[in-house]
Formats: structure tokens, sequence, C-alpha cells
């Protein structure tokens, strides 16, 4: 039997257990808080593939083995690996509380409604781009993804978000701090920090929930243009946003760029849908309409007044982007785009003549290109009771996916 036993914020480490171990293994602060019998083998958890291989050897002879984990191991925890080893009826899983769920209680804050990401040995942009989007995330820290790279990444392109900075949980050196993710960025936080929750307080309370974690997704999108503050009809119509949204494939976690975003209706949208979202757009008054509808539909949208593509060198990698309008300039845009975009490019053009100059722009990128002319007719009321057809204006939707590994370049194109 394999007994998993989860310290520091739950209960203390019962002594029958340990004192019939063979094997036990855990990381240097929980062996040093514990009593580990004499003639007990024990293992400094580092890399994991030896520490299971050990574990294993053990387990073979049929002697007893603990492993001692932070908090609760069967989340973002060590009961993963071991269940991808060993049999479900060979693990003794004996939670204590996660360090989220003490963050949170710290805090004074239910979680239910939180999003929770691992930045623990994985890329931190993931993370990031959550933090952009919700109101209330959990971020698991590791090396090179603390509490100074979070709140570096948050400085300039998130708005009143606040993160606490939770070190050393359950223990006499316990620490919770807030701090704005300026004041993270400028601090050397040690590696005794946890957790950080990224907190946007005029939204974090939220609604009561029946399903935990990120809000369930949109019951409607491709939303009807009159849900949207808009100039002149100068909006995606909602059968090209349908197609665009489909193909940009907006979700938790992911970066989408809405260039020349207009009304914002399509970077509202790809919000609504979990993902974080810039919106370049060159007018003013167009940038209070964006975030004017932001607003409207209960979503952080980051705004970005200026004109593409020179803007764009400021902004972080997308994994999506999409391109409305149509002038001169759409070709160096679409480009521009193309070579930063991790996954999609979609654009959207009135004109004909702009289509072979956006083919090739993104086919020049290494995106694999396809696209349609969308007309569409919509049911219109007639007098006497009857209805008729009223065409909309045709629009030509082009997109590149990228099906290899991007190399990453900077903003004049040269490889990184």
């Amino acid at each position: 039997m394999i007994t998993v036993i989860g310290m520091g914020t739950g209960a203390a480490v019962a002594e029958d257990v340990l004192a019939g171990a063979r094997l036990v293994v855990g990381g240097q602060r929980h062996l040093a808080a514990i009593a580990v019998p004499e003639d007990a083998e024990q293992v400094v958890l580092g890399p994991l593939a030896p520490a299971l291989d050990t574990i294993q050897a053990y387990v073979e002879k049929g002697e007893p083995v603990v492993v001692l984990a932070s908090g609760d191991p069967g989340f973002f925890g060590i009961v993963r690996a071991l269940a991808e080893r060993f049999p479900s009826d060979a693990l003794d899983v004996r939670p204590g509380v996660s360090s989220v769920a003490t963050a949170f209680a710290r805090a004074g804050l239910a979680w239910d409604d939180a999003v929770v990401v691992s930045a623990h040995g994985r890329d931190l942009r993931t993370a990031v781009n959550a933090c952009r989007a919700h109101p209330k995330v959990a971020v698991l820290t590791g090396p090179g993804a603390g509490p100074a790279e979070l709140g570096a990444a948050l400085t300039h392109r998130t708005g009143g978000r606040v993160l606490v900075v939770a070190s050393a949980l359950g223990s006499g050196e316990e620490q919770v701090e807030r701090v704005t993710p300026a004041e993270a960025a400028t601090r050397d936080w040690g590696t005794a920090v946890s957790v950080v929750l990224c907190l946007d307080e005029a939204r974090v309370l939220g609604a009561l929930r029946t399903v935990a974690g990120a809000a369930v997704g949109p019951a409607r999108w491709a939303l009807d243009e009159r849900e949207f503050e808009h100039r002149d009809s100068m909006i995606t119509k909602f059968e090209v946003r349908a197609l665009a949204l489909a193909r940009l494939g907006p979700r938790l976690g992911d970066l989408v760029w809405d260039v020349g975003s207009g009304s914002g209706s399509v970077a509202v949208e790809c919000a609504r849908l979990g993902a974080a979202v810039t919106a370049v757009e060159k007018t003013r008054d167009g940038v209070e309409r964006i975030r004017a509808n932001a607003e409207a539909h209960g979503v952080d949208v980051h705004t970005v007044h200026g004109a593409a593509p020179t803007v764009l060198s400021d902004l972080d990698d997308p994994d999506a982007v999409f391109v409305g309008g149509g002038g001169r300039e759409l070709p160096g845009i679409v480009t521009a785009c193309a070579r930063r975009a991790r996954r999609t490019v979609v654009v959207a053009m009135a004109a004909l003549d702009r289509v072979p100059a956006v083919r090739e722009a993104l086919s020049a990128a290494g995106l694999d290109v396809d696209g349609v002319l969308l007309q569409s007719s919509r049911l219109a009321p007639l007098p006497g009771d009857v209805t008729r057809l009223a065409a909309t204006n045709p629009v030509f939707l082009l997109w590149g996916i990228r099906t290899q590994v991007r190399t990453p370049v900077s903003p004049e194109g040269v490889a990184l």
C-alpha cells in the first residue's frame, strides 16, 4: 500500500502510518517536519521518475510506502502520477486542505467560481491569459512562474487587478500579502510562495453557482447586431461572426487579437467564450464604443488605441487573430498578424480586390489558407402580414491555420 498524505494545512501525519513505513518520499521540508522511522529509507523528491521507480521496487516487495505532499495531493499533485503507475486500490490518499482553498480562506472569499491554473512546470502564458479574462483566478506557482513574473505580465495589459500572494501556508512563517501587479513585479518573493490569487475586485463576488470553476459558456453566440452599440451599421454581421468564431476557436487560456475592432463585437464574443482579448482600434470614439460594449456584456476587453500594424509590436503574441476592415494597408496588417499568431488568423473583407493579397499574406506566413464568400438573406416583414428576403452585403472570409510549430519571430520578422 502507498499512503499519500497531504501536509501543511491539513491534519497531522498519523504516527501509526509512519511507524510501519519502509520508504518515505517527500520534499525536504516535509521530511524535516516529521519523525521518519530510523529503519526507513528516505527519498527527497526532485525528478519524479527516479522516485517512482524506487516506490515501485518497494511495492513489488510488498513493503509499505508513505508519500508526503503539500495540501491536497489529488489537486494538481502527485496522485495523478502515482495513479498512472499503480492501481487505484494500491493508493490510500489522505488529503489535507489545498493551498488554493487555504489562500481563498485567508482572503475571506468563496472559490467555487474561481478558475485554477497551474504554472508549475508549465507555460505561464495560459495563467496570464486566464487572469486577463476572469475576475477570480488562482495560480499555482513554480520556478520562473511566480508573483514577480505574473505581475510583470499583467502590469501593462490588465487594469484593476489585485494579487494576493500566499507564502508558506500552514507554517509559522505564513504570509499573505495584497499587492498590485506592478508591486509584485519588483519583489524577490523567494521559494515559499505556492499560490497567487488574481482578483478583479469590482467583479469578484460573482453570482450563486451550481457548477464550480470557470463560468459556464454563454447560451448564445453570434449575437444580433442590436445587442451592440455601433455606428452606421459598421459592425461584423452575426452570420459572418458565427463562422469567424468557429475558425478562431476562442477558449480559456487563449489570447485573441481583434484588429480593426470597430464596435468590438468579435472581441466581446471571444471574451464571452473565455478568452483574453485585446481589441485594436484607430479611432477614439471606436475605443469608447468597444469599452461600452464590453461593460454591457460583463467581460473584460483590453483596448489599444492606435493604427495597425504599428501598435501590434507592443502586444503579446496571440493564439488567434481576427482582422476586420479593408483599406490599402490590409495586406501589411495581415502579414504582421500572421507572423505572430500561434494558431489561426481570420480576415473579413468586403472588397474582392483585397482577396488575392490577403491570401498570399496568410500563405507566406506558413498558414494553410481557406475561405468562403458569405451571402445571406434575412427575413423582413412587409405590410399585409407577409415576409420578404432582405439581402445583406456579401463578405469574404479568409482564414489561415498553422499546422506546424511556430518559430517565434520579432515584430520585424526576424527569427528569435
